[in-house]
């Protein structure tokens, strides 16, 4: 019999906050001897706009006790030190492991050694009310994302994403989605033995399980031994910006992301 489950939110949300699952590879780091390459950094910071601000912010400083401009780790000396934490997360602590390859490890290192010193590219910002309007209207965002009490599940709950992200990172994922797309983020397509079709966006995932909303907001726990196919998706449902946009209006955007803190 096909185990298929529906579970309530409640009931999800409380199963989420307990488990979280990221693949983990070992990998090793060029060394640098002291002196890091601005491509590295350039590349670093990339990375960790999209990858690391979820947790520890766009100024490093969002976990408490843990400055990353500071320069100093309480967990790392070297960089080969960083580069082991990096892959194999910090037992007991909301650090898990990143997959990421030779030159990923590099670039985010080589940023982490100079963040405090990195001049950032600036970015347009415009009115947040504008971008409101734009964010409700023209860009018509509310028909997949949701911000406080309002709007639909199908994509990631912006209620605090300008706590959660820098300008750079927002303004990339509306003119560059692909490039922004958090892993656990990215859409799936499920076939059940039955033949039934699935799509949805997965909110955790295990060696045996993943736990999805599909595209009608129901949460679904399926066992993966019983599907017919599992795809984990690379391409992002939320289109580009870029030409349907004016720079006014995706700066105004920007804007009104970088004002939903949460509170």
């Amino acid at each position: 019999m096909q185990r298929e489950r529906y579970v309530g939110w409640p009931v999800l949300w409380a199963f989420l906050g307990l488990v979280c699952a990221r693949p983990v590879a070992a990998q090793t780091v060029a060394s640098h001897a002291g002196e890091y390459a601005p491509a590295d950094i350039a590349y670093g910071a990339q990375l960790y706009d999209a990858q690391c601000t979820t947790c520890h912010g766009a100024n490093g400083d969002s976990v408490g006790g843990v400055n990353l401009r500071s320069g100093k780790f309480r967990n790392a000396v070297t960089d080969q030190d960083l580069t082991r934490v990096i892959t194999n997360g910090i037992p007991d602590t909301g650090m898990l492991g990143f997959k990421f390859d030779a030159a990923e490890i590099a670039g985010i290192i080589a940023y982490l050694r100079n963040m405090n010193n990195v001049e950032r590219a600036s970015v347009k910002l415009g009115d947040a009310d504008r971008g409101r309007a734009v964010f409700e209207g023209r860009g018509n965002c509310t028909r997949c994302h949701r911000v406080g009490a309002h709007g639909p599940r199908a994509a990631p709950d912006l209620s605090d994403i300008g706590a959660l992200r820098s300008a750079g990172s927002l303004q990339r994922s509306l003119l560059d989605p692909n490039s922004q797309m958090m892993p656990i983020n990215r859409p799936v397509r499920v076939v059940t033995r039955d033949g039934t079709v699935i799509n949805g966006r997965r909110l955790n995932e295990d060696t045996y399980t993943v736990q999805l909303i599909d595209d009608r907001e129901r949460l679904l726990s399926l066992t993966k031994a019983d599907l017919r196919e599992y795809t984990i998706l690379t391409t992002s449902p939320m289109p580009s910006y870029k030409d349907s946009l004016s720079s006014d209006e995706v700066a105004n955007l920007v804007a009104y992301l970088l004002s939903l803190k949460g509170r």
